[in-house]
């Protein structure tokens, strides 16, 4: 009994430790694309909405990697410090993630309308 205990910690330990690289390659992945974004279209005028909208997913989707690699290291040592700590990364993470998304909404918005103004300028040239 004692031997499934210790292969259930040893899987959970290496679940949490492959969470967390999933979250360092999420934010790596978005800081390229935002390069590339920005080496690509610098004459854009919705660049910083282009860069805010590509890296910000990428940060959001490494918060969550983030959240389950704490639910899962919790999971294994339950102690009563160890769950309020989660509690308190747990409602810090949903507020960022929240407020990201509010502004991911509105990067894309604005991306979107400026594109759309720019066919217009476009076909108004013709």
């Amino acid at each position: 009994m004692e031997s499934i205990k210790e292969i259930i910690i040893y899987f959970s330990l290496m679940l949490q430790v492959f969470l967390e690289f999933l979250s360092v390659i999420c934010v790596f992945v978005g800081l390229v694309k935002a390069l590339y974004t920005t080496i690509t279209k610098v004459k854009s005028q919705s660049i910083l909405y282009l860069i805010r909208a590509r890296f910000g997913t990428w940060l959001a989707l490494a918060l969550e990697f983030q959240l389950a690699a704490d639910i899962l290291a919790t999971t294994i040592n339950p102690s009563m410090e160890e769950l309020i700590k989660l509690v308190i990364i747990a409602v810090i993470r949903t507020f960022l993630n929240y407020f990201l998304s509010k502004e991911l909404d509105y990067a894309e918005n604005n991306v979107a309308v400026e594109a759309k103004t720019d066919a217009t300028t476009l076909e108004g040239k013709k």
